[in-house]
């Protein structure tokens, strides 16, 4: 079976989604600096909602569970009928998770600012190596996981893929980054 080469006005439609994913990324990490490094902490002293650090972690642990569910389905047997369905359940599952992260997380920063880790130890080197490889990777995160979930909903799944094995790991990253920074903040008895 041959297909047909994609027509010049579904190439101009992709790019102008992908245009617009870009756009609506550039904007998210645009407010999450002022937010982060401009606007200053309504509850500086820590005392409203402090439950959230916790929750932003949970939300972070459920987004990874699900998309390495969502990887088992689609790499599971070729034989199970309902594979494709139970993978994209599971990924918009884990996108799911990432959006109510993300509302945590804003709220959180918009309350409280930014937590520091104490002292000048080997395991603030291991934090911060950590911490900078998990903001970094989050920055593509955003675009690519848009972009990936566009090539599915919108049929092209040859190209889906290819995006998807990038898109995969760095979101598994990313998400098990966000566990593991909480997890050495608690421990540091931040």
């Amino acid at each position: 079976m041959t297909t047909a080469a994609p027509s010049a006005s579904s190439k101009s439609g992709t790019g102008r989604a992908i245009a617009a994913i870009l756009a609506v990324s550039a904007a998210a990490m645009a407010f999450l600096f002022w937010l982060i490094y401009v606007h200053p902490a309504l509850d500086a002293a820590h005392r409203e909602l402090t439950f959230l650090p916790a929750l932003d972690a949970l939300l972070n642990g459920l987004s990874a569970t699900a998309l390495l569910m969502g990887f088992a389905f689609i790499r599971g047997p070729k034989t199970w009928a309902g594979r494709i369905k139970a993978h994209r359940a599971a990924m918009l599952t884990a996108f799911g998770f990432s959006v109510l992260f993300l509302i945590s997380y804003i709220t959180n920063y918009a309350l409280h600012g930014e937590s520091h880790y104490p002292g000048h130890s080997l395991v603030r080197t291991i934090y911060l190596v950590i911490l900078v490889s998990h903001i970094l990777l989050s920055m593509i995160c955003l675009p690519l996981v848009l972009i990936t979930f566009f090539f599915s909903l919108s049929g092209r799944i040859p190209i889906h893929r290819k995006v998807a094995r990038w898109t995969f790991p760095i979101w598994l990253y990313v998400s098990v980054t966000g566990v593991v920074v909480y997890g050495m903040l608690a421990a540091a008895g931040i």
